[in-house]
């Protein structure tokens, strides 16, 4: 009796998921497909350039949580340290823009001048040729990760205390940033007098170009890694996150699969950071700073760190938010958005996907429910 009533309600709740279309594949793409098309559609309705410039940014703040929804949601990795990719790549951006404006004559930076530098330093060589500064921007941050995964996963390290050693490594990067004034710009950082030049086309920050730029990397990055939580690889990672030590004991190299999910995530955020300078112009400590890292976290938390497309609306809502309400509650706007941020995690440890989770199951069953039901006692009659 007790095993019939349990597979009874394995199979119902397995219905329920199943029915749920929040779970369904092909409505999952056809809700990203409309969501890509709704952005795609603001450069065509928007004729303030400053607007699009700032809608830009939303777009980089996007890729940020999309990464943090990757590792943590999907990888079950906790990092609270993810502005070190962002920095080292928004630096990289900035030092190569820099470069495009120093000619043979003045090949050093204002700000080595400044500082009493008469020669280009070792670390700026690469990022006086365009497709190298970029290369070393993306691919630096890229090899941290990849060699601090390494060295952390090999060893077991996990849970809270990863979480601790991102921060204290993210620490440690915005303090050697900050005290090498004359390579980094110290508190002041890096700002390149002109806009992105790639060949021909100069990218300006407050053009269609620099929307459309940002645009297709949140595409890009958001479709490889929805193909990736959907691949086997994906399929691993997400047990390893419910239970690693099973996953170990089948066979799995755990570290492996953790340190490349957690490296792709961090090419992501070193992206997010090159493009964050071209839309901005500016880079600085700031990017490095745990308050912007732990952001990053609350972004993919409120929207839903279980998925990838409400933990980039997470970063939109919040930062919009920012925007439009910091200024009119200043100081106040931190208490509004601690507070939501404790009623989120406490009533919904999804985030604002499982409203939409719910809302969508709640419809799959209304048809089951509200299905004629013959009056109990009263027999059918035979047809003929």
């Amino acid at each position: 009796m007790n095993a019939k009533t349990s597979a009874k309600g394995v199979g119902t709740n397995s219905e329920t998921t199943m029915g749920n279309p929040y779970h369904n594949k092909t409505a999952q793409w056809i809700a990203y497909a409309l969501f890509f098309l709704a952005l795609a559609a603001i450069p065509f309705s928007v004729d303030d350039d400053f607007l699009l410039n700032q809608l830009a940014t939303y777009g980089v703040y996007g890729m940020l949580a999309l990464s943090i929804s990757l590792c943590w949601g999907f990888g079950g990795i906790l990092n609270l340290g993810q502005g070190i990719a962002f920095g080292l790549g928004a630096y990289g951006m900035a030092m190569t823009m820099q470069m495009q404006t120093q000619t043979a004559e003045n090949p050093i930076p204002p700000i080595m001048l400044n500082n009493g530098l008469d020669y280009l330093p070792f670390l700026w060589w690469p990022f006086q040729n365009t497709v190298s500064g970029l290369i070393f921007a993306v691919g630096i941050p890229t090899l941290f990760c990849a060699v601090f995964g390494r060295i952390m996963f090999k060893a077991r390290v996990s849970g809270a205390f990863f979480a601790i050693m991102t921060l204290a490594m993210l620490s440690a990067f915005y303090t050697i940033i900050l005290d090498q004034q004359a390579y980094t710009g110290g508190v002041n950082g890096i700002t390149p007098p002109s806009p992105l030049q790639l060949g021909s086309l100069q990218i300006d920050p407050y053009s269609p170009a620099a929307y459309w730029t940002v645009f297709f990397a949140l595409l890009i990055a958001t479709v490889i890694a929805k193909l990736i939580t959907q691949s086997s690889f994906g399929l691993v990672t997400q047990a390893i996150r419910d239970d690693a030590e099973r996953v170990r004991f089948l066979g799995y190299s755990v570290s492996s699969y953790e340190t490349t999910i957690y490296t792709i995530s961090g090419l992501i955020a070193a992206v997010a950071g090159c493009l964050w300078v071209m839309v901005v112009q500016y880079v600085s400590p700031a990017q490095l700073d745990v308050g912007l890292s732990i952001s990053m976290v609350i972004w993919a938390a409120i929207g839903g760190r279980m998925s990838l497309l409400w933990a980039i609306i997470g970063a939109f809502l919040i930062q919009g938010g920012q925007s439009y309400l910091g200024d009119a509650f200043l100081s106040t706007w931190l208490l509004i958005l601690g507070g939501f941020f404790i009623i989120v995690v406490r009533f919904l440890p999804n985030g604002l996907a499982s409203l939409v989770e719910a809302g969508l199951g709640m419809l799959a069953r209304k048809p089951k429910e509200t299905s004629f039901r013959e009056p109990s006692g009263v027999k059918p009659v035979p047809s003929e």
